[in-house]
């Protein structure tokens, strides 16, 4: 329960800091353009785990939302699924996605840049970094908890 409400927090705070940004990215008649530079990540308020940004909508409501996550090497999440199905496309470096509720880094399945991967609703999965920094891009329908999983 713990887990749940800190993932709740993380989700709050990274839409607040996306919130608190002046809205330099409105373009005319309601295009929205965000360049990497203008893309900030907020640290994971748990102390572990990736860092997040908010490109569109923000996963703790309803409704559609773009996020994207930022591994540092070596960070990888522990076994958990979400209520919903989320569509993930690698951005950068190589993500190590791994299926299933037992953590086992060596059993998972090296994505590169420009993969794709859906994880379903109520699958347990884990993934993350190696020995590389890796941003993932994750769309889906909110609320988006992370809901850990025993082994």
């Amino acid at each position: 329960m713990i887990t749940r409400i800190r993932t709740w927090a993380a989700l709050a705070a990274v839409a607040a800091c996306t919130a608190a940004l002046p809205n330099v990215f409105a373009a005319e008649d309601g295009f929205v353009i965000k360049k990497p530079e203008d893309i900030v990540f907020s640290p994971n308020p748990n102390g572990e785990g990736p860092e997040f940004a908010t490109i569109y909508g923000d996963p703790t409501k309803e409704g559609f939302y773009i996020i994207r996550a930022r591994f540092k090497p070596g960070v990888m999440s522990r076994p958990h699924m979400h209520p919903h199905e989320r569509f993930v496309t690698v951005i950068k470096g190589t993500w190590w996605a791994g299926t299933g509720r037992v953590f086992d880094p060596d059993k998972t399945t090296p994505l590169k840049a420009g993969s794709y991967m859906l994880h379903p609703a109520g699958a347990p999965h884990y993934d993350g970094a190696k020995d590389e920094e890796v941003i993932v891009e994750i769309k889906g329908m909110g609320p988006a908890p992370s809901i850990p999983v025993k082994q």
